[in-house]
This record gives structure tokens, C-alpha cells and sequence, in this order.
């Protein structure tokens, strides 16, 4: 796929796993935390009823003027509300003009202890719960969503759900989306091992705290014996989900080939050639729709997309630009 030369970041920058590992690096958190200030301060806590029994959490920052536009912004898998990226994202379109809330998907961030279930990424119907809650609750001109990694493959399903769902959806963002979740398990576990090891750990953490919530679990001792991500997903899918196997699984929340052909909602991606976690492979295995843009850049890693040495966020400019048009 031809990209879209948008993005030229300096040549200290222009490596792949450069873009991706600053972009969270606790080295770019200050700069993030100053240029979100505003932003932080205008947040509120709420917990959202997603049916089913199910609570999510998340942070509303609104203008002082009148009603504006509402983006709802997901975080990616083991990330949080808090993850620089997604502040940074949230901080730039709060300046833009627009209200903000950052959403928690279920067992991120502080929120372990709303849900007995365990997350895992086959959980649509709740996140859309989440954002039907969302749009009632708070009033707005046009709602929009936006998501990173995990959560771009999110916001595009919630898009293909919300026509049905009644959600007026004006536009979705997918920064990064996982694609094809059996190709992103290989490039984890073959690739450069920090991230394979990155992910590990804060599951790890993840679910030791949710085992000192809900000790019945007595299983979930086992799981951060596992070495390989695929395994231990495997071991978690077997006896924490209602799925048979892994593949079955990780196919559940595939995006690619016929997934996205009924989409009825504005919705553009905007992936880098270079992403370590991502194959741009997949791309071209999206669904030709005239709902759906796709943007690729030659760089940027995996939600990268740092554009200068003050380690500034390109893609959120861009965001803004196509949510505002």
C-alpha cells in the first residue's frame, strides 16, 4: 500500500522502535502531564452502566462554553485513561475545542474491582454499553470516537454496532488498530522481545490484582508462570473465556476481510508501514467501503508518530483536523 507522506519525523526519530517505545516512555510523561493540565483539571470520575451487570470507568473533561463536540477516546490493551498517548491525544483535542472523556476498558486502570469477569478483547458489547451510556449522559453536538491499538479495533466495531444500538456516531478514529490478532500474536513473540516482555509484565500485574480482589480465581495463579504471550493466552482463553482455543479466539476480533463490510459509520485508520506490532500487510486485507478512509505513513511505529525532539505527537494534530472537517 502506497503511503501517504504526511508524516516526516527527524532522522534521530525516524526508527521504528524508537517511535514506538518513546511514545510511553516515562522520559515523555512530564512534557504530556504539562500539556494536559488544563484538560486534567476539568476531569470527573463516572462509572457507566453497559448492561449485563457491567461497569466501566472513565474521566469526562468538559469546555466551560456551550455545547461542543464529544470524543470518547480508547486506550490500547494494558494501557489505561492515563497512558501518555491517550492524554496526550485527549489534552490536544480538549485545547481544540472539543469535550473529552477518556474511557477504561474493563481491569484497566483502577477499576479491577467493578467487574467479577475477567477482560478480554472479544468484549464488544459492553464497550458499546459504554458509549451509548456516554452519549445519553452528556450533552453534546456531534459524538465521535477515537482508539489506539487494541482500541482503534474497538471503536471500529462499536461502529459497526452502533446503527443497531442507536448511537448517533459522526466519526471514529483508529490509530494503529489491531487488524489481525493471530499476525500481531507472531510479531509479539518473534519480534523485538521488549515488547513481547512489556506485555507480559503488565498482565501479570494486571491479574495478580485481580486475584487479591476475587481469590475464588484460583487459577490466575497459574497464568504468570507462562514465558511466551501466546501460551499464556492460551492457557487464559481455555479456562477463562468461552472460547475453545486460541485461534478461535484471537479470529473473534479480527477486523479484516469481510469484518468491517457493513460498516455504516465515517471511519478513517491511519496505520504506519513500519509498526512492529501491526503488519501492514493486513491492511490491504480491510474491507473496501465508502465509509472507511485508510492513511498510512512510511514511519511512525506503533502509535508513534513523534514529529520532533519535544517528542510532539503528529497524530494528534491529525486527529483533530479530520474529527473538526
Amino acid at each position: 500500500m502506497k503511503p501517504v507522506n504526511e508524516f516526516t519525523p527527524p532522522l534521530l526519530l525516524r526508527n521504528h522502535h524508537v517511535q514506538s517505545i518513546l511514545n510511553s516512555l516515562r522520559l515523555r510523561r512530564p512534557v504530556v502531564l504539562q500539556r494536559a493540565r488544563q484538560m486534567l483539571r476539568r476531569s470527573s470520575s463516572h462509572i457507566l452502566d453497559c448492561g449485563d451487570g457491567v461497569r466501566l470507568q472513565g474521566y469526562y473533561s468538559p469546555r466551560n462554553s456551550a455545547e461542543k463536540d464529544l470524543c470518547i477516546l480508547i486506550h490500547g490493551w494494558e494501557g489505561s485513561s492515563e497512558s501518555s498517548y491517550l492524554l496526550s491525544a485527549a489534552g490536544h483535542l480538549w485545547k481544540s475545542g472539543m469535550d473529552v472523556f477518556r474511557l477504561n476498558m474493563r481491569d484497566h486502570g483502577p477499576t479491577h474491582h467493578l467487574n467479577e469477569g475477567l477482560f478480554h478483547s472479544c468484549r464488544i458489547r459492553e464497550v458499546v454499553g459504554a458509549v451509548k451510556h456516554i452519549e445519553k449522559l452528556f450533552p453534546h453536538r456531534r459524538l465521535l470516537l477515537g482508539g489506539f491499538s487494541l482500541g482503534g479495533n474497538f471503536a471500529l466495531r462499536v461502529a459497526l454496532h452502533a446503527p443497531g444500538e442507536g448511537i448517533n456516531l459522526h466519526h471514529v478514529m483508529a490509530v494503529c488498530p489491531v487488524l489481525y490478532p493471530p499476525h500481531t500474536m507472531i510479531a509479539l513473540e518473534t519480534g523485538l522481545q521488549v515488547y513481547q516482555l512489556y506485555f507480559i509484565k503488565k498482565w501479570r500485574n494486571s491479574l495478580r490484582r485481580k486475584y487479591r480482589l476475587f481469590p475464588h480465581l484460583a487459577l490466575l495463579k497459574r497464568v504468570p508462570r507462562f514465558r511466551s504471550i501466546g501460551r499464556m493466552t492460551d492457557f487464559f482463553v481455555r479456562n477463562f473465556t468461552e472460547f475453545p482455543d486460541l485461534m478461535t479466539y484471537l479470529k473473534g476480533y479480527s477486523i479484516c476481510d469481510d469484518a468491517l463490510a457493513e460498516l455504516a459509520v465515517p471511519s478513517t485508520v491511519i496505520s504506519s508501514l513500519d509498526d512492529p506490532i501491526i503488519p501492514s500487510s493486513d491492511i490491504s486485507r480491510l474491507a473496501a467501503s465508502r465509509w472507511l478512509e485508510i492513511k498510512t505513513c512510511a514511519r511512525g511505529g506503533h502509535c508513534g508518530f513523534l514529529m520532533d525532539y519535544r517528542l510532539t505527537s503528529w497524530v494528534d494534530g491529525r486527529i483533530a483536523d479530520i474529527l473538526e472537517a
